[in-house]
């Protein structure tokens, strides 16, 4: 049955987030005049600010600070106060002046920026010159993080001091193999100074001659200032996020570094035509675009001549070190074509046990091209190909380092592991609820299901699993708790059309037990630290979080929200399909959590595991090394063995 009232938007995403495209919309234009409309239609969609107040305005400038000095190393206390400590006269004449139009305030903020920047080259230049023709042993003094502003300019002078020297130092160690003389310090800061000048050149400007980049980080700031969520976006940004929500894009599939020898090569993708050509290799140093020498041009400057969508083919001539001081040059002609990022798409694979196999599903996101097709597709066919290798004994999904995606696709992943019911309650401003169901009615998979977990497992991630965690579909193993973001998002960003590209939260959902998941995450029924599990890693660790709190469960489905010709149809045909809460697995969990507390315990490399990331080191290392299993996974597959071998019905 198709019905409008159960088709969710494309456009609701529930977590955004990457390389090149070349096709899409001319860049926003926009300029000072079109921030308040934009800020107005923002707080229509808003689901708890609805005009701007006091409250927002004093939050608003603290972002414009920070996002232009997130590290307080380049503007004097003195210099923010009066912006950071706004009487009340002064938020209201803010105000007023908003209303007009009017948002001087910021461009004064913007010209104190402006004195900032020349300020800090000039002590850059003389501390550079300094370490240059230094005689003596350059030290490395403690990496510092600054709570607040420096209070004079000495203060100031010392914290970019250590920044350039420990920036210098790093660079030493990455290129042991050059003599450190005078020439290659000198080298380094050439390099540190495009690094910083590709950060500075996005405030280097006055207002009048690049309003709309000064437009931007006011939307930015007035955007944040609503919630940790809402946000608004270049084109560039948007390009970047919407070929990480649909997992496609078309160009030509090259990654770009900087480095102290240039631009080269970083990274080619998988099955583009980089790729294709077999020409190209990581690390291959750039040399021409077109004919034309990149050197003395910019980082920002070549990737806008490789994406430029005028052009149907780009020629690249690139140096490759062969070793022992050789070096051949040659050049690749390539042409855009769509590439679909299959590296991020679904991955699956198996193991033999008893007269089957333990399946592994790792979904990196819940992603949607422009056709519908998603990965709730590529699981079906996923179960399909691995129900060839033998009968599916136990599942595993590993969402653990999964951030989200369209709402859409979660649902349908839910979806194929129960029968029929409500997946998603969704809150809406003036408290308006509506119930996304699952109306198929067919199961793609029934037994031992675990979903694994991380701190990083966030918003549609975290709806599949407490969503099935509610119905007793599944178990979740993994960290303590997940990320915590239990907000949906509205999102202009897969509009090539869009006059601005911009997210907002409009509301929070809430799974079939009523319980959100905002700021305390998905608790998980057996803990398996993974990576993530001593970082301060979560929604409550961000600014401007809204609070959790519950709705009613509904694993009892009323049908209010649907019309009556509806709620016949459903009467007959979903209703009597509902799927009921399934408590045999929790009946397990004291076994089951004691076997693997056991099996943790007992296991020298998760031990050695456990000791590395309490120390801050995630990988193994000479000194403590535990291996190259995914010792998460392995311990999942344990557990659904577990579970096989305590069911009555599997003896």
């Amino acid at each position: 049955m198709t019905c409008k009232l159960y088709q969710i938007p494309r456009n609701l995403a529930l977590s955004l987030v990457f390389c090149a495209s070349s096709l899409w919309a001319e860049s926003q234009q926009i300029q000072i005049q079109d921030i308040h409309s934009l800020m107005e239609e923002v707080f229509q969609y808003h689901v708890e600010h609805k005009k701007l107040t006091p409250q927002l305005i004093k939050r608003s400038f603290k972002i414009f600070l920070q996002k232009f000095d997130p590290e307080k190393t380049y503007i004097l206390l003195k210099e923010v106060a009066p912006f950071l400590e706004m009487e009340s006269s002064r938020l209201h004449t803010v105000h007023r002046n908003y209303d007009k139009g009017d948002f001087s305030s910021y461009q004064d903020l913007h010209k104190i920026f402006l004195n900032c920047l020349q300020r800090s080259r000039q002590m850059r230049q003389e501390i550079q010159k300094q370490l240059i023709f230094a005689t003596s042993e350059i030290k490395k003094s403690s990496k510092e993080s600054y709570l607040s502003y420096a209070r004079s300019e000495d203060e100031l002078y010392e914290r970019i001091k250590k920044q350039t020297v420990d920036f210098l130092l790093t660079q030493k160690a990455a290129y042991s193999d050059i003599p450190w003389t005078a020439e290659t310090r000198a080298k380094i800061f050439e390099y540190y100074e495009k690094k910083k000048s590709r950060i500075e050149e996005s405030y280097d400007f006055s207002y009048e001659e690049e309003e709309d980049v000064f437009a931007m980080h006011v939307l930015k700031a007035l955007a944040k200032s609503l919630d940790a969520h809402t946000a608004f976006f270049t084109t560039e940004e948007a390009m970047q996020i919407r070929m990480s929500l649909e997992k496609e894009f078309e160009g030509v599939g090259i990654v770009f570094r900087e480095t102290l020898e240039g631009i080269e090569i970083g990274g080619i993708v998988k099955g583009s035509p980089a790729e294709k050509s077999g020409k190209i290799t990581i690390g291959d140093c750039v040399r021409e675009v077109d004919g034309e020498p990149v050197q003395g041009i910019s980082y920002e400057q070549l990737v806008r001549e490789i994406t430029d969508r005028s052009k149907k083919a780009v020629e690249l001539s690139l140096r490759r070190n062969e070793g022992e001081g050789k070096f051949s040059d040659f050049t690749v002609k390539l042409s855009a074509e769509k590439v679909v990022l299959q590296d991020e798409r679904l991955k699956y694979e198996s193991e033999s046990f008893g007269d089957g196999i333990i399946a592994k599903l790792t979904l990196p996101s819940f992603y949607e091209n422009r056709s519908g097709a998603g990965c709730e597709g590529d699981i079906r066919k996923a179960l399909i190909q691995l129900k060839k290798r033998g009968k599916i004994q136990g599942l595993i999904l590993d969402l653990r380092h999964n951030s989200g995606g369209f709402l859409q696709q979660a649902v349908k992943v839910a979806g194929l592991f129960i029968t029929n019911g409500v997946i998603v309650i969704s809150k809406y401003a003036n408290n308006n609820i509506r119930y996304l169901r699952e109306l198929d009615g067919r199961v793609y998979y029934q037994g031992p299901l675990l979903i694994l977990t991380s701190k990083a497992s966030a918003s549609a991630a975290e709806i599949v699993a407490q969503a099935l965690q509610d119905y007793g579909s599944a178990l979740i193993v993994g960290d303590e708790r997940t990320y915590g973001k239990g907000t949906i998002q509205y999102q202009t960003v897969t509009e090539a059309k869009a006059h601005a590209f911009y997210k907002v939260t409009v509301g929070k959902y809430y799974t079939v037990s009523g319980r959100s998941t905002q700021m305390e995450g998905v608790k998980a029924d057996i803990i398996v630290p993974t990576e993530y599990a001593y970082y301060n890693i979560g929604e409550r660790f961000l600014d401007y979080c809204l609070p959790n709190d519950h709705v009613a469960s509904a694993f009892v489905d009323s049908l209010n929200d649907v019309d009556s010709q509806t709620k016949s149809w459903m009467k007959k045909n979903y209703i009597p399909n509902i799927q009921q809460k399934n408590l045999h697995w929790q009946k397990m969990l004291p076994t089951l959590q004691k076997n693997s507390q056991y099996r943790q315990k007992s296991n020298k490399d998760f031990q050695l595991f456990l000791e590395g990331i309490k120390s801050g080191k995630d990988t193994p290392t000479s000194d403590s090394n535990w291996g190259e299993n995914d010792l998460q996974m392995q311990e999942a597959v344990h557990i659904i063995q577990d579970m096989l071998a305590l069911d009555p019905s599997q003896n």
